[in-house]
């Protein structure tokens, strides 16, 4: 097997799309040893600066290449991301490599079983090198990506600048073609937000699309968390969101599902005829001019693309993100609360935990009651629009510890105040990505588009025709080489 076509840098073989590099396997172009030993040194290169892996998992890596190489060789049957590098997020139970949920209480844990999404990203072939850096088990008040295990991971495009958080390691990993596929999670935006901050896709799939199970923490009650897909391109995303959706008995709400449709092959057929519905707020959010006049120009490039655009007249209540955290809370408190007896927990996991802890049933109640009240609200909505634009935050990077407390001149809440429009769609259950739309101040800006429950198709379909219109895979950060 060749290492690489002649004339093709090692640069440009790990800045191709996933399934480019996944083609050139199959076709004994490609080395998949030498594609992931390109990655490791990547990493090498650029991780001391940038926190983006917990777990460099180079031995397991290389092992597994050397078994997709073999396979490939032998003529045997292989899967549609084969030998192609991936990365996971610190949460899931990954079989042989370390798991720490960005937590000192796990720091040494080695699972000897895989959760359901990362058995399936094994058995489409992809190769993992390493787990992706999270806020300790995934939750951070003030929405960065920092623990004790790891440290901070710092935004490519200004290294001073958080990523956001939660899956701020996978946004970093992804931004300097460290890899071209990585699994985050999305539990109020923890796919959308990092994604948005580092100029990268994002998908947060429909609640019970992907399965949520076998994991570290006590069985996920999987109301508005769900894994997904994080990518530099659209089409990629949908390739790998086909590999990890589905029922799985493991997974209590599979009667809930039904088997998904096929992503890629419906992913073409543009945004034409599509009724799309405008909001810069959602009725309530404050959002900075800079960031709007992004996103603004984003869904006129909508309408220009043959998509009928309405300004959206809806008025969602400031109180939604107190419900939130009830429900995300007790939640929390329900999969992880066991480690609050152990010293090594982290102040700020802590007190989320503790937050959880002292809901009341009446106010989780009262909370799931407002939680079905939005989706009503939003059902009409949907019912008159294929797909709804916003912003996907309302700034751009900020600096850690300078988390802004006032927005366009309008004080904000501290705890969602700069992200109004991404928890919303994980208490409805509705998909939800983001696609980077341009630059405020240098920083990326990130476009929402949300769709229908269980409408993924017509996520995805929107966001590769905007990304043909105005690509950004070429666009990389200055900040790291």
């Amino acid at each position: 097997m060749t290492v690489a076509p002649a004339g093709l840098e090692d640069d440009e073989l790990l800045r191709m799309p996933a399934r480019r590099q996944a083609e050139l396997v199959a076709n004994r172009q490609v080395s998949p040893v030498e594609l992931v030993r390109s990655a490791l040194r990547r990493i090498e290169l650029l991780d001391d600066s940038i926190g983006a892996f917990i777990t460099v998992a180079a031995d397991q890596a290389l092992e597994a290449a050397q078994r997709a190489e073999q396979a490939v060789m032998s003529g045997d049957s292989i899967g549609p991301l084969h030998g192609v590098p991936i990365s996971i997020k610190d949460i899931e139970a990954t079989s042989g490599i370390r798991t720490t949920l960005g937590s000192r209480v796990h720091e040494d844990t080695v699972p000897d079983f895989d959760s359901v999404v990362v058995e399936r990203v094994r058995n489409s072939g992809a190769v993992i090198i390493g787990k992706t850096n999270t806020p300790e088990i995934a939750i951070h008040m003030d929405t960065v990506t920092d623990n004790e295990v790891r440290g901070p991971c710092r935004n490519p495009w200004d290294l001073s600048r958080t990523t956001g958080g939660s899956s701020g390691g996978a946004a970093a990993a992804l931004a300097t073609d460290m890899c071209q596929l990585a699994v985050g999670s999305d539990g109020g935006g923890s796919i959308r937000i990092p994604a948005s901050f580092c100029g990268v896709f994002g998908l947060k799939p429909s609640s019970g699309r992907v399965p949520r199970a076998r994991g570290l923490g006590q069985p996920d009650p999987n109301q508005f968390a769900q894994s997904g897909p994080m990518t530099n391109d659209v089409r990629d995303a949908a390739l790998l969101l086909q590999t990890i959706a589905g029922p799985h008995p493991a997974d209590p709400q599979q009667f809930n599902r039904s088997d998904p449709p096929q992503f890629a092959a419906e992913i073409e057929q543009g945004v034409r005829g599509m009724r799309i519905g405008w909001s810069p707020d959602l009725g309530y959010g404050a959002v900075d001019q800079s960031v709007l006049e992004q996103v603004r120009s984003g869904a006129q490039l909508m309408e220009d693309l043959g998509a009928q655009v309405f300004d959206l007249d809806i008025d969602l209540s400031p109180n939604l993100a107190d419900h939130f955290w009830n429900v995300f809370g007790a939640n929390a408190f329900v999969q992880f609360g066991h480690m609050l007896d152990d010293p090594r927990l982290g102040d700020g996991a802590r007190k989320v935990l503790e937050k959880g802890r002292s809901i009341a049933g009446h106010q989780y109640a009262a909370s799931l009651r407002a939680v079905n009240e939005l989706r009503l609200q939003m059902s009409t909505v949907m019912s008159m629009f294929n797909l709804v634009v916003t912003p996907t935050t309302s700034i751009t990077a900020f600096r850690p510890g300078q988390r802004p407390q006032a927005v366009d001149g309008k004080k904000v809440d501290s705890a969602y105040g700069v992200f109004p429009f991404t928890y919303i769609f994980n208490m409805t259950g509705q998909p939800a990505a983001t696609v980077p739309c341009g630059f405020a101040g240098g920083l990326p800006v990130g476009m929402q588009i949300a769709g229908r429950l269980g409408d993924e198709a017509s996520v995805l379909r929107a966001a590769a025709a905007f990304e043909e219109a105005r690509p950004w895979r070429g666009v990389r950060p200055t900040a790291v080489t």
